[in-house]
């Protein structure tokens, strides 16, 4: 392909790649029949386009050596080119310039402008040109990525299925982002619980998909030890989620489960269902200190706005105000749905998140993060806290909740 000999032709065929690019990157298309185009086709257009983009980076270059060829040809006339007279003399064309030969100052000054603004047009066009080649390289590394991706996402489950079971395998980085339904296997049953799939062999802790018993697919963080899987249900750690959120976001789940989230009390109620449970407290405060907690539980559904029933020694230490033989359900509480078990406040509402309230002073893990201690003492109230621990104003840096299955439910 050969390049267009001046600066003018090279903008042309500029904003031409631009509008390639333009198009390749998502604008609309005038209306035609759909057709998809396949990854062949695609590559053949990525690399069209850089090679576009590199022929008029090299013209760019080119010219800008010819300008610097006539500026150094311009300058060899030195003091020569000053007329004693002070006389303008007629512009001359570059290429009649003979070293020695005089130049009207008028003329000289005006050569000198004119390849100013040259070289300033040049500049302009080799940077449009670079940003372009940017685009194409990325549009091109897109591409490839996205090819990786879908070589990922093929069911090669259905060659060997019996011997590679789809359920045994991690998700690829992509289920994170597609949701767990691109990843459901319609050959094999998923896992119902980290706990199984710990029970299965897996070994790993990470992100994988679920599907309980009676409920659809979706994604969990599993947390692999030696006692087998635990199912992430809650982390705090830096306050990039806001936790002070209505009933229906805690019943859905929100955040993200590789950083801060809340994993949906139904969720959480579908993998206990009627089994009894383990929870699993880990908390940090700002010293490095750690400390974990562990307590049978079970948890209701949102008939019972989803009761956490607790054992009488640990009821106690959530502040529970009556304590049976058998323990205490206590209800989830938030700012819009109040089941607390005080009559004359809304503790959602006084302090922040949501939460299993007995009353309003014994714990509150998804309180307002702080990532220092306020000064005072009714902001403290609102932060994280485990009172049993660190007590009741020291807002903790960082907790963990995890839930683990203890009894099987029957086979169906």
């Amino acid at each position: 392909m050969r390049c267009p000999p001046t600066a003018g032709a090279a903008l042309v065929l500029c904003a031409t790649t631009a509008g390639l690019l333009l198009g390749a990157q998502g604008h609309p298309a005038p209306p035609e029949s759909p057709r998809f185009a396949s990854w062949d086709e695609m590559n053949v257009l990525a690399h069209g386009l850089l090679q576009l983009g590199q022929g008029l980076r090299e013209h760019v270059e080119r010219t800008r050596g010819h300008l610097g060829s006539l500026e150094r040809r311009l300058s060899t006339c030195g003091a020569a080119c000053q007329s004693p007279g002070g006389s303008a003399a007629p512009p001359q064309d570059l290429d009649s310039l003979v070293p020695g030969e005089e130049v009207a100052p008028g003329a000289l000054r005006s050569l000198q402008t004119q390849i100013k603004a040259q070289n300033s047009r040049i500049e302009q066009l080799f940077q449009k040109v670079a940003q372009q080649q940017r685009h194409l390289e990325k549009q091109h590394l897109r591409i490839q990525h996205l090819q990786s991706q879908v070589d990922l996402l093929v069911p090669t489950h259905l060659n060997n299925g019996m011997t590679k079971p789809a359920r045994k395998k991690r998700l690829p980085k992509t289920a994170q982002l597609v949701g767990p339904a691109h990843n459901a296997s319609h050959l094999h049953r998923l896992p119902r619980d980290c706990q199984e799939l710990f029970k299965e062999g897996e070994r790993q802790s990470g992100l994988f998909q679920i599907q309980p018993e009676g409920s659809l697919p979706f994604l969990v963080n599993c947390k692999m030890t030696s006692d087998g899987g635990w199912t992430v249900i809650q982390r705090r750690q830096d306050g990039s989620v806001d936790f002070d959120r209505p009933w229906e976001a805690y019943k859905a789940g929100f955040g993200d489960p590789q950083g801060e989230f809340w994993l949906g009390l139904e969720k959480v109620h579908h993998i206990t269902g009627d089994r009894s449970s383990r929870l699993a407290v880990q908390l940090q405060d700002w010293d490095g200190n750690a400390e974990s907690l562990q307590f049978p539980v079970h948890l209701g559904g949102e008939d019972t706005a989803y009761s956490l029933q607790l054992t009488a020694p640990v009821a106690s230490k959530l502040g529970a105000t009556t304590v049976t033989p058998e323990g205490l359900s206590l209800p989830f509480s938030t700012w819009d749905q109040d089941h607390d078990l005080r009559g004359d406040k809304n503790c959602a509402k006084t302090l922040s998140g949501g939460w299993w309230f007995g009353t309003c002073s014994h714990s509150n893990l998804n309180g307002q993060y702080f990532h220092s201690i306020p000064r005072q003492r009714q902001q403290r109230k609102k932060g994280i806290f485990w009172k049993n621990w660190r007590g009741r104003y020291y807002p903790l840096q960082a907790t963990t909740m995890l839930i683990q299955p203890t009894v099987a439910a029957a086979a169906s």
